[in-house]
C-alpha cells in the first residue's frame, strides 16, 4: 500500500481542526452525505426537519413498563426491539395511537446543553406524554396541544444533551424504521374477541388498517383498532387453523403486506409470532 507523505498528513489535520473550530450553528451541523445503511431499504422516505422540544422521563436505564404503556408495548417489548431507544410523544405526533411505531431522528439545537457537534439519535415512538393544563405550555405544560414534543426514555436524552439540561430545542424528522425480522404478533382475547399487539413494523412504523382471515377461508374479516397497536376482531376463531394477517400502513404511501406464516396453526392466547413478512 503506498504511503501518504507525512506532510500532507498534517496539513489535512490542520484543515480539520480550521474547520472544526469555525463554528457551525448547532441547527444546521451537517448530516453525512451518504449514511451507512442500518437495515434493508424500506422504501419510506425521509422527511424534512422540524422543530421541537425534547424532555426526559422514567427510570434512568430507559427500560421499563414505564416507556410503552399508552402503545401498549409491555417492559419485555421494549428491551427486546427498541431498548433505550424510545420516545413518548405529545398528543399532535402520537395522533390517538397512529404514532405508535413511528420512527423520529433527533438532534439537539441552539443550546449550550447540546453535546458537542449536535449528534443525532434515533427513537421509536412507544408512549403518550399527555397534557399538563394546570402549568403554562413554556412553563412545565411540555406537552400541551399544539406543541410538539418528545419525552424520551433518559439514555436517548443524554446521547443528545447534558442531564442538566433538563428540557432542550431539537429538531426531528421522521426516518424509515429499520427493523430486523418480520412482524410480530402477541395474541390475546378469547374464543370469541381475537386482539393482536402488532410490533416490529419496518418502514413507515404505522398501521392503519388490518384483516384477519383463517388459512382455510378466502374472506377478510376487518379488525379495528383497540387503543396503541392493538387491534381486534369480534369472532369465531378457530384455534387448529393458522391466521393471515393483512396489514396496511398509516403514512403515505401507502404500503400493505400479507403475513401468512406468521401465526400457525394451534396457535394460542398468551403467546408472540412472528413471520418472514415486514415493510422492506
Amino acid at each position: 500500500m503506498e504511503r501518504i507523505p507525512a506532510i500532507v498528513v498534517v496539513v489535512l489535520m490542520a484543515a480539520a481542526a480550521q474547520l472544526a473550530s469555525a463554528g457551525f450553528p448547532n441547527q444546521y451541523w451537517p448530516a453525512p452525505a451518504t449514511p451507512a445503511p442500518s437495515g434493508p431499504s424500506t422504501g419510506f422516505p425521509t422527511s424534512g426537519w422540524q422543530d421541537a422540544h425534547a424532555t426526559f422521563y422514567g427510570d434512568d436505564s430507559g427500560l421499563g413498563h414505564d416507556f410503552g404503556g399508552a402503545c401498549g408495548y409491555s417492559g419485555e417489548n421494549i428491551a427486546g426491539l427498541y431498548s433505550t431507544r424510545t420516545a413518548a410523544l405529545s398528543t399532535p405526533l402520537f395522533q390517538d395511537g397512529l404514532g405508535c411505531g413511528r420512527c423520529y431522528e433527533i438532534r439537539c439545537v441552539q443550546s449550550k446543553w447540546c453535546v458537542a457537534g449536535s449528534p443525532s439519535v434515533v427513537v421509536t415512538g412507544t408512549n403518550l406524554c399527555p397534557p399538563n393544563w394546570y402549568q403554562a405550555s413554556d412553563n412545565g405544560g411540555w406537552c400541551n396541544p399544539p406543541r410538539r414534543h418528545f419525552d424520551l426514555a433518559p439514555p436517548s436524552f443524554y446521547k443528545l444533551a447534558a442531564r442538566v439540561a433538563g428540557i432542550v430545542p431539537v429538531q426531528y424528522r421522521r426516518v424509515p424504521c429499520q427493523r430486523s425480522g418480520g412482524v410480530r404478533f402477541y395474541v390475546a382475547g378469547n374464543d370469541y374477541w381475537l386482539l393482536l399487539y402488532i410490533m416490529n413494523l419496518g418502514g413507515a412504523g404505522d398501521i392503519s388498517t388490518v384483516s384477519i382471515r383463517p388459512t382455510d377461508s378466502s374472506n377478510w374479516i376487518d379488525a379495528s383498532q383497540n387503543w396503541g397497536i392493538t387491534y381486534q376482531a369480534f369472532t369465531r376463531l378457530e384455534k387448529s387453523v393458522g391466521l393471515v394477517v393483512r396489514l396496511t400502513t398509516g403514512s403515505s404511501p401507502q404500503k400493505t403486506i400479507v403475513c401468512g406464516d406468521a401465526i400457525p396453526a394451534y396457535w394460542a392466547s398468551g403467546l408472540t409470532y412472528q413471520g418472514s413478512s415486514n415493510f422492506w
